[in-house]
């Protein structure tokens, strides 16, 4: 008689990709539009050019999303591997979403 065991592995990420790059993207989304509420579109500049930053600084945090999903292993070994992973992903997501925004308001809002 053979014994079989029902292996049920338990996956490392909680959270899907989609719901972190979405999340990323939002945060970014939210903070642009702060900056471009409040300000007065010059014609030197042309109709659509809220288009732009309403693009970059989306992806900049959708690409922070990626980060912080790819460093879920390091997250899962806990102890200091955990901090490390968590302060990456920090300074990463700081890095990425102002890294959109200088990419995203060139040329209009900062010149």
């Amino acid at each position: 008689m053979i014994h079989s065991k029902n292996l049920i592995a338990n996956s490392i990420h909680p959270v899907s990709l989609a719901k972190r790059m979405l999340l990323g993207a939002g945060i970014g989304l939210a903070l642009v539009s702060l900056f471009l509420i409040g300000s007065r579109a010059e014609p030197a500049w042309g109709k659509l050019w809220m288009i732009r930053p309403l693009i970059m600084v989306p992806l900049a945090g959708a690409g922070a999303g990626l980060i912080n999903y790819m460093m879920d292993d390091f997250r899962a070994q806990g102890g200091w591997k955990k901090a490390l992973a968590i302060a990456f992903t920090v300074v990463a997501y700081i890095i990425a979403l102002w890294l959109g925004i200088v990419l995203g308001l060139d040329g209009t809002l900062w010149d």
